[in-house]
């Protein structure tokens, strides 16, 4: 499966809705540690079976998501599981700790 780009008007029906969890991935362009974290997100999208999403929510695009999940330091790496957090994770992680959110 390939990323999602996450908005406002789609959150509740990708995200909220998903009978599936959902790896969230708040970022900007600015960010460097964004750009390191974005190429294993996108890896870890493309090996999906199915049993998982994965969306990217830009937080210069989406203030309203990024204070609603009050992001306060990106790259932040947020799993939803039936409309809820589930697990999170602030700054840059290994591809095998991202994993590990979706229990993996």
């Amino acid at each position: 499966m390939s990323v999602i780009t996450i908005t406002k008007d789609n959150f509740e029906s990708e995200v909220l809705k998903s009978p599936v969890p959902v790896l969230l991935d708040f970022w900007a362009t600015w960010c460097g540690p964004c750009r390191m974290v974005s190429p294993i997100v996108d890896e870890i999208a493309e090996e999906s079976d199915g049993s998982y999403k994965v969306g990217k929510i830009n937080v210069d695009e989406q203030p309203e998501l990024a204070s609603q999940f009050r992001v306060m330091s990106i790259p932040t790496l947020v799993v939803m599981k039936d409309g809820a957090v589930y697990k999170s994770s602030i700054g840059m992680q290994p591809k095998a700790s991202i994993l590990a959110l979706l229990d993996r």
